[in-house]
């Protein structure tokens, strides 16, 4: 009897080998998972400042073929902040406010019978809107909204200031450009940008001796390189978005 069960025992064992050596044939057998990496998370909403350098550059300007004289190239540096909401993969709309000191901007003309027109440019500004396509870590954008000149202008005769008047100041306009945007490091972005400001035509209506030379056009186009500090606020006002 014993010789029976052992010989029983051998040949149930040797079966459930046979067997397991057949799932491993058929591929039941599971290898462990791969490790997962999760991809870069760019995120452009939320709030963020910054800084930019850059130049501005002026067309030529006349009061009915008088030429002025004008520091046509300056350079400028500022402040800028602003908000963006990432709307979904591809799509960020944002709100921007900016600041530049520009430097050197001096734009003369002399009339005859002596007078002396000066306009000092000290800033420039706007406050805009904008609408960008983004592929993660990079931004593309158009831009526009109004624009502000910070200006000191006089009008002198003989040396002494003498009382005027202006259509416009011109102080006061439009703006629009574009640029380009890229997210470094998650909080982190640096950007390229081209801006022109438009300020309207001017014209004196006071003193009585300037007023026939008519009108002149003050515009302003800017190239700057600028670098934001981004505050991650993730979620607030627009999901999160993964490239892989």
């Amino acid at each position: 009897m014993k010789k029976i069960l052992l010989a029983t025992a051998a040949a149930v064992a040797a079966l459930s080998a046979t067997a397991q050596a057949a799932d491993l044939n058929r591929g039941y057998y599971q290898k462990a998972p791969a490790p997962v990496y999760a991809a870069p998370l760019y995120n452009w909403t939320g709030f963020y400042l910054g800084g930019h350098l850059g130049g501005e550059f002026s067309q030529n300007n006349t009061f009915n073929g008088l030429a002025l004289s004008d520091s046509s190239a300056r350079f400028m540096g500022g402040v800028q902040g602003g908000y963006d909401w990432q709307l979904s993969p591809m799509w960020v709309i944002g709100l921007e406010g900016q600041y530049s000191w520009v430097g050197n901007h001096q734009l003369n003309a002399i009339f005859p019978g002596g007078y002396v027109y000066n306009n000092n440019q000290r800033g420039i500004a706007s406050i805009t809107g904008r609408v960008g396509y983004t592929w993660g870590p990079g931004l593309i954008y158009v831009k526009g909204g109004y624009a502000y000149s910070d200006n000191n202008e006089t009008v002198t005769l003989g040396g002494a200031p003498v009382g005027f008047a202006l259509t416009d100041n011109h102080s006061n306009g439009w703006t629009i450009g574009g640029g380009a945007e890229y997210m470094f490091v998650p909080n982190w972005s640096a950007k390229v940008e081209y801006q022109y400001y438009d300020f309207g035509d001017s014209r004196f209506t006071v003193p009585a001796a300037l007023v026939p030379f008519g009108s002149f056009h003050n515009d302003e186009h800017t190239v700057k390189a600028g670098l934001n500090y981004r505050f991650n606020l993730g979620n607030l006002g627009g999901p999160g978005y993964a490239r892989y």
